[in-house]
């Protein structure tokens, strides 16, 4: 962390006065902690740091408005939300329909009972599948 004047820090002062404020608070213990730890807090460490030292009311404004101008430099995180919920799997109607086609005229077919079970648990339907399909359909269909 780049500071202007390494000799002024504001927020450990901040600090230092909340916690003389409320002494044995661990919330802001455990900032101080951090911030000598680490070098720095949060967006919302620092919201919570002003919360309570402006509760405290022996803190003066410019250290308070110093805090508020830091909090405003750290990027606001958040979760964009979840897209819309698709179907992996759009069914082809013009399939279902030769299906159905060709299970009305003969209920029995083992290879097109086998392809109707596919399409309902919503499997993809090979081209070879679906060429073999169009033939049974075209056949079976016309000869009756």
């Amino acid at each position: 962390m780049h500071r202007k004047k390494p000799d002024v820090d504001v927020i450990n002062d901040v600090l230092l006065m909340a916690i003389d404020a409320y002494p044995g608070n661990e919330f802001l213990t455990s900032l101080h902690r951090q911030y000598q730890d680490l070098g720095g807090l949060s967006r919302k460490q620092l919201q919570g740091l002003h919360q309570k030292a402006m509760k405290a009311g022996n803190i003066p404004a410019a250290k308070l408005a110093t805090i508020e101008a830091e909090i405003l430099k750290k990027p606001i995180r958040f979760r964009s939300e979840l897209p819309a919920a698709k179907p992996l799997y759009n069914k082809n109607e013009t399939v279902g329909r030769m299906i159905s086609g060709v299970l009305d005229k003969f209920p029995e077919h083992k290879k097109v009972l086998f392809l109707k079970l596919k399409y309902d648990n919503n499997e993809i339907l090979t081209p070879m599948e679906i060429t073999e399909l169009e033939r049974f359909h075209r056949v079976l269909l016309k000869k009756n």
